[in-house]
């Protein structure tokens, strides 16, 4: 099993230990990070390393690395890291889930974090540093460009392209041949039917609450 190590701290990077542990050929060896953001020296058994000091102790000739952060600052934050962690010589590997349906012919890059239930389908391309959480539908001949995040159960039909360091809500919408202009933001539940342009912001309108509550609806009367 090939060894790695996971950069980053947060709550992403622990779920990238869980993934990679139970469900992959990886074998977590240790965690990286800048040493102002280390505040325990050892994370699930294995030790924390400042980043600096991570190619002495862990080569990239004998270890290769994953880039666990999320969507901080539209993707700006992990795309910093995956770039400082690639130039420091790591090969980046991807996991993609067991539980995924990933057609033969499905391109996926570098870095990509690839969730249970996703249906990816034939034709589809996903770039470097993706991140698909669970449940999304991917459309077949879609594009995905590098430095996405793709959050749970979004349709993105066929023909769509997804622009670079774009994000996408939960349960959003893509119709048939969409294009979503690099650094978009799609709100959670939006429906998109036409192209959009560069840093185009589409966010629908929360639920509002209801002017009675729910024991008056139910007309429950507690002594």
């Amino acid at each position: 099993m090939s060894k790695i190590i996971i950069f980053g701290g947060g709550e992403t990077a622990l779920l990238a230990y869980e993934y990679f542990t139970h469900d992959s050929e990886y074998t977590v060896s240790a965690f990286s990070l800048d040493r102002a953001y280390i505040e325990d020296e050892e994370v699930c058994g294995l030790p924390v390393v400042d980043i600096d000091s991570i190619t002495e102790k862990f080569p990239p000739d004998e270890f290769k690395a994953f880039v666990a952060v999320s969507s901080t600052k539209l993707n700006r934050v992990r795309k910093q890291l995956y770039e400082r962690v690639e130039a420091m010589g790591y090969q980046l590997v991807s996991y993609i889930s067991s539980r995924a349906f990933v057609w033969p012919n499905v391109k996926i890059g570098k870095n990509c974090f690839i969730l249970e239930d996703n249906t990816l389908q034939p034709f589809t391309e996903v770039g470097d540093n993706v991140v698909l959480w669970s449940g999304n539908h991917i459309g077949h001949r879609t594009v995905i460009e590098d430095h996405c995040f793709i959050a749970s159960h979004c349709v993105i039909s066929g023909f769509c392209r997804i622009g670079e360091s774009s994000f996408l809500g939960v349960n959003c919408t893509l119709e048939h041949e969409v294009t979503i202009g690099a650094d978009g933001f799609i709100g959670a539940g939006a429906l998109v039917r036409k192209d959009t342009e560069l840093k185009a912001f589409y966010q629908e309108s929360p639920t509002e609450k209801a002017k009675i509550d729910t024991h008056r609806l139910f007309r429950i009367v507690e002594s």
